[in-house]
């Protein structure tokens, strides 16, 4: 089971590494924090202080075209809030 799908790279996230040693992560739906904090000292080789998780939920959407009204609903996910250690870094770049 692969525990991390993808890290989250966006402004705010780019901010709070820089500022507070935080990153996030979309992490698989039924991982539980333990399970996210030894994939991250696996993956990137750096020690976890702290995991914060939160779960939503998918959003219901509709659409309005010539035949009728389409409706669907987009997929929920997890996020990971991950806090190293003070001096620890994850270098996201460092293989392009």
């Amino acid at each position: 089971m692969s525990v991390i799908i993808k890290p989250i790279i966006t402004e705010k996230m780019t901010r709070m590494s820089e500022k507070f040693n935080r990153y996030g992560f979309l992490v698989d739906k039924k991982a539980n924090k333990l399970q996210i904090m030894q994939a991250i000292k696996d993956i990137y080789g750096v020690e976890v202080a702290d995991v914060n998780t939160m779960v939503y939920p998918g959003k219901k959407k509709s659409r309005y075209t010539r035949t009728g009204v389409i409706a669907g609903q987009s997929s929920g996910y997890k996020k990971a809030i991950v806090t190293l250690v003070k001096g620890e870094t994850i270098d996201f770049y460092s293989n392009i």
